[in-house]
């Protein structure tokens, strides 16, 4: 073979062995990003999680607050009632007591 051949076929040779090269730095600059993506998709689907647990630990302390409120409604009918029996009962036994 001549000289020229042999540096001809050395030359593809490292060309091929460049392009393989190539290749595999790509594929690999790939599952990167993909990667990098999916871990970018867990983080807003956790985000998305926790603003959800947020707003529903919203809706509990409102529903706690309106219980708590109707509880303090109902005492104070109930203390209301309590007032209005007594003073009744007193009424009757003075207009009792009067006659």
């Amino acid at each position: 073979m001549e000289l020229k051949e042999i540096f001809v076929e050395r030359a593809l040779v490292e060309l091929a062995v460049v392009d393989v090269v190539v290749v595999v730095v790509v594929v690999v600059v790939v599952v990167v990003v993909v990667v990098v993506v999916l871990i970018e998709v867990v983080v807003v689907v956790a985000v998305v999680v926790v603003v959800v647990v947020v707003v529903i630990e919203v809706v509990v302390v409102v529903a706690v607050v309106v219980v708590v409120v109707v509880v303090v409604v109902v005492v104070v009918v109930a203390v209301v009632i309590v007032v209005v029996v007594v003073v009744e009962v007193l009424v009757t036994v003075a207009a009792i007591g009067t006659s």
